[in-house]
């Protein structure tokens, strides 16, 4: 298996709950180098969420293929971004210092101000899919997960891990000019192909959206953190795809 490949297959098992068997392959340097292919792994999780809204909206009203189409998605993730927005919320929400709020995002109970944001992420999700014709569901939903899993990768290249030890720590040293590349070209090539599936000015609505809220949930967090978490990452995963279907939305 070439290295390229190892560190595909690395980034998908990070990412996923898929039952990927990584022995063989990892090594620390490929781990390190694996965020290159995020938006390529979510391309794919957001690709199999949009068949199984298909496959469901085939027999069954929209609303619960969207929830099932979904919840497809949080199984297939292992719900791990969704957890690192409500750690982010407790956090910074329940934490009045640097310290305290790393500290709280550490801890795996699930708090007030984490169980708000999960509920208003997965309704926002959920409701902005819902209110779309059912083709620009399947549309939507692959592009939205690839650009988002870039979205978190702008973090990793623009920002410094906080953290001695977690989840980020494989990319403490940040992301080389190869890998945001590649990410970056995976991200353009989801964003040409929406180019062509969706209304020119519904895309760039929808784009504008997606940049918003990726600079506002940073200007949430890395104020008070100095810099961003695995956990945070997983709030600006969610922020930007939310982002991204509202804005769709906003010139329906």
């Amino acid at each position: 298996m070439t290295g390229e490949l190892a560190k595909f297959v690395l980034a998908a098992q990070f990412l996923t709950r898929l039952p990927l068997r990584t022995d063989r392959l990892f090594t620390a340097e490929r781990l390190a180098q694996a965020p290159r292919y995020f938006p390529l792994v979510g391309l794919l999780v957001g690709l199999a969420s949009a068949a199984i809204f298909w496959l469901a909206a085939l027999m069954l009203p929209a609303l619960l293929a969207v929830l099932l189409a979904v919840g497809a998605g949080l199984l297939m993730t292992g719900a791990f971004h969704e957890d690192g927005l409500a750690d982010t919320f407790d956090g910074i929400g329940g934490g009045l210092t640097r310290e305290r709020a790393l500290e709280i995002m550490k801890d795996s109970r699930l708090g007030t101000y984490g169980a708000a944001a999960l509920f208003t992420a997965l309704a926002l999700k959920a409701g902005a899919l819902w209110s779309m014709p059912p083709a620009w569901i399947c549309f939507a939903l692959p592009i939205a997960h690839c650009i988002s899993r870039f979205s978190a990768v702008c973090v990793i290249a623009t920002s410094r891990y906080v953290r001695e030890k977690g989840t980020g720590k494989p990319v403490v040293s940040g992301i080389s000019a190869t890998s945001l590349m590649i990410a970056g070209v995976t991200a353009l090539g989801a964003v040409a192909v929406g180019a062509v599936l969706f209304p020119v000015v519904s895309l760039l609505f929808g784009l504008v959206s997606f940049c918003f809220a990726h600079v506002l949930m940073r200007l949430f967090f890395e104020p008070k953190l100095g810099g961003y978490t695995g956990d945070t990452l997983g709030a600006v995963q969610q922020a930007s795809e939310i982002g991204f279907y509202l804005g769709l939305l906003a010139w329906l």
